[in-house]
């Protein structure tokens, strides 16, 4: 995927961008960052963790083939950067593996789920912020979204699972955020309302044991919007 081409054609579905050129910008830079990858000099890499993926998974992945998941979700614009290796080919990019991501709005809660004592808010007939795109020859997929809000006892996450062409599983994981940008985020208009997130990143009982490995990359600001950026290797 050409990640300036997408942008540009997708802009106008995230209100709260300023302006195509400055998240370009952003892009670019976080393009040539350390993205959290377990790769070095030499070719070695890790599998990246695996962790649970519920609660909330996504129902229907196959008809949520989307780049732009924000839908009618507000919030501070948030463009996902995913770059899948192969840790059995020398941590290569894996092209054409299928990856699935979802996560709260600003309110914590998520869609296809609700009107339980674990989400109260109804949201079963709808379908925000899930979707799937398919990697390209550098191992790249992108999503435009907002920023997660959180819920009680998890730190602010994205999940995301990689899967066969044909569906099959490779790894299920968790992203986790820089916890001064969540807190900024969470102060801002938009999200103030719902406050702080009540669990760190070092007492989420998912990031405890594996946070250096979950830990994203974030560039941007509030006004233009953030780029996460995060390698995940699989084994395939």
């Amino acid at each position: 995927m050409d990640r300036k081409k997408f942008i540009r054609n997708s802009i106008l579905g995230i209100a709260s961008l300023a302006t195509a050129t400055k998240i370009l910008e952003s892009c670019s830079k976080s393009d040539n960052d350390d993205n959290g990858s377990e790769s070095s000099s030499d070719g070695s890499c890790t599998v990246s963790p695996s962790e649970t993926k519920g609660p909330f998974p996504i129902k229907t992945p196959s008809q949520l083939v989307l780049e732009n998941i924000k839908s009618d979700r507000i919030g501070v614009a948030l463009l996902i950067n995913l770059t899948i290796e192969n840790q059995t080919k020398d941590c290569t990019p894996l092209e054409g593996v299928l990856v699935d991501v979802w996560h709260c709005d600003k309110d914590g809660n998520y869609s296809e789920y609700g009107g339980t004592s674990m989400q109260q808010t109804d949201y079963t007939s709808v379908h925000f912020l899930r979707g799937r795109q398919t990697s390209d020859a550098k191992g790249n997929v992108s999503f435009l979204s907002i920023f997660p809000g959180w819920y009680q006892g998890r730190a602010p996450h994205v999940h995301v699972e990689v899967l066969t062409s044909s569906g099959s599983s490779l790894l299920v994981t968790q992203i986790a955020f820089p916890e001064n940008v969540s807190s900024e985020v969470y102060s801002s208009t938009n999200y103030s309302a719902h406050g702080q997130a009540d669990t760190s990143n070092t007492r989420d009982n998912v990031f405890s044991d594996s946070l250096s490995d979950e830990l994203a990359t974030l560039t941007g600001n509030l006004t233009d919007g953030y780029t996460l950026s995060k390698t995940i290797t699989v084994k395939a």
